[in-house]
């Protein structure tokens, strides 16, 4: 869940590059008061952890979700 100060930066392409880490956009609904996006992150377990610490710094929520769920 990013919070309405970040909903208009590139937050996903700017984790696609700081970190080697593949992008992908399961779900998303985004309005003026908060964006909630559903990301599939594949790369290493390191960078993946990474990605996410660095994301939680910026203040977005981060819950991990089973594949399973997203897919059904």
């Amino acid at each position: 869940m990013f919070p309405p100060r970040l909903i208009q930066q590139p937050i996903i392409w700017e984790l696609g590059h700081k970190f080697e880490l593949v992008t992908n956009v399961r779900q998303a609904s985004v309005n003026d008061e908060i964006g909630i996006v559903c990301l599939e992150l594949e790369g290493s377990p390191i960078e993946v952890e990474a990605g996410i610490k660095w994301l939680r710094t910026l203040g977005v929520n981060v819950e991990p979700v089973e594949l399973s769920t997203v897919e059904s």
